[in-house]
């Protein structure tokens, strides 16, 4: 299960550093270049909820293998595409396989684990979570560096078909069984719940990923003022149809759980730094420094490996100290975007304190991040983990668009005629605002625990 989730996060971000390569590849304008990067995240994103509810339905182990048999064949056409009309419309598809697979891995993950072993399970899928964004642009830059038989950047998509070809002989026979669909969990699909949220989600992340490529054009501001007027309308259509004894698309009780509303607030917010930083950063090493896509994807390894390792052992901490890990984590991380932003400065390439900074920013990510997750989820019954999967999916997701079409955007705004230096002066203007928001989801992660306490 957790292969799979490593796999889908890993190309949000694997074909960040391939980009320059397809470019030239394909002759890509920057337009298609931005949809062969977002087209993925925009289907993710859009059908993360609708993934959940149908495994609800129709059985999480049976939606999982459906999702990752699809996401396996269209990573081997996007490997094989031949223009960017072709590998464009193959990344939609792929992150339509990403949205029906990923929201059953959390959804058996709370099925399946109970008690003690389920806090170790949520401990391991946060660390796959938390390192999965760095990796991505690590192994990005290993595989277009190698440029494998003169492929260039095709091994980025066709280094998951082997392993889904695995993962499809080896899951049927060690996945859970589904319960054939008990009174208590199969519910209606609320249709027309689906498609506002899918149209509000639409709306909203489309002119956040293409909107600075555009120049910010008038349908961008439209589209977002109608997504917020359609999330309006999904809010009203819910709390109709819960009072009318049906099913939401979301549980109230989901809503209610205790620590819900921080979980939700605290993981959009670290996620949208991380996202805002990966973007910003590896922008600023390739074009700005000049780095190979190598260089630049081995730079983010130093944060993955302190990330995943905080996801994996933050338990082993006094139980009295876990509340305030996350507060504890964001405000490590907001000084480690000011330490990246002095080590960068003036153009040069950090030496040991960019290291230093990354290794300190993985940490506290990976405490703001992990611990988070994993407590909120522990209050959610079984019965509950489709909604709370598809939500905590969503919200993931969401935040990482948000953070690169904000704190990305910042820096490509602030960056001034090219050259290491102009590009270092945008980056310590991103990094400061990285770390404004990494202290003010600090402050919010520390009132949610007074008002809890």
């Amino acid at each position: 299960m957790l292969t799979g989730q490593f796999m889908a996060l890993l190309d949000v971000f694997i074909v960040n550093v391939a980009a320059p390569t397809i470019r030239t590849d394909l002759h890509a304008s920057g337009a298609g270049l931005q949809l062969v990067i977002a087209g993925y995240s925009i289907a993710y994103a859009v059908l993360l909820i609708t993934g959940a509810r149908l495994g609800d339905l129709l059985g999480h182990r049976r939606l999982f293998l459906a999702g990752l048999a699809l996401f396996t064949v269209s990573s081997l056409v996007c490997g094989l595409a031949r223009n960017t009309g072709e590998l464009i419309g193959f990344r939609f598809v792929q992150g339509t396989g990403s949205a029906l697979m990923i929201p059953q891995v959390l959804s058996l993950l709370q099925l399946t684990f109970t008690g003690e072993a389920r806090t170790r399970a949520m401990s391991v899928y946060s660390a796959v979570i938390a390192s999965g964004a760095a990796l991505g642009q690590s192994l990005g830059g290993v595989l277009v560096s190698a440029d494998l038989f003169g492929t260039g950047w095709r091994p980025v998509f066709l280094v998951n078909v082997p392993i889904g070809l695995l993962m499809l002989v080896v899951a049927p026979r060690v996945l859970p069984a589904d319960s054939g669909g008990a009174p208590g969990r199969r519910r209606g699909l609320d249709l027309p719940g689906l498609v506002v949220l899918a149209a509000a989600v639409t709306l909203l992340t489309v002119p956040l990923v293409l909107g600075q490529e555009e120049g910010w054009p008038l349908w961008g501001w439209f589209s977002l003022g109608a997504s917020v007027l359609l999330f309006a309308l999904f809010m009203v259509l819910e709390a109709r149809l819960a009072r009318r004894g049906g099913a939401p698309l979301v549980s109230t009780r989901v809503l209610r759980a205790p620590g819900m509303p921080r979980a939700v607030t605290v993981i959009a917010l670290t996620m949208a730094v991380n996202a805002g930083f990966l973007f910003s950063i590896a922008l600023h090493l390739q074009s700005g420094l000049g780095l190979s896509a190598l260089r630049t994807g081995l730079t983010f390894a130093a944060c993955a490996v302190t990330f995943g390792t905080v996801g994996l052992t933050w338990r082993r901490l006094p139980a009295a100290a876990r509340p305030w890990l996350a507060p504890a984590g964001l405000l490590v991380a907001g000084a480690s975007f000011a330490g990246l932003g002095l080590a960068l400065r003036g153009g040069g390439h950090g030496g040991a304190l960019l290291y230093l900074a990354l290794l300190t920013l993985g940490a506290g990510l990976g405490f703001a991040f992990s611990p988070t997750l994993t407590l909120a989820l522990g209050k959610v019954a079984p019965r509950d983990a489709a909604d709370a999967s598809g939500l905590l999916a969503t919200v993931t997701q969401l935040g990482q668009l948000l953070g690169v079409a904000t704190l990305g955007t910042l820096y490509l705004n602030r960056l001034g005629p090219a050259g290491p230096h102009a590009s270092a002066h945008a980056y310590a203007v991103t990094s400061a605002a990285l770390a404004v928001v990494a202290v003010v989801a600090a402050l919010v992660a520390v009132e949610w625990r007074r008002r809890r306490a």
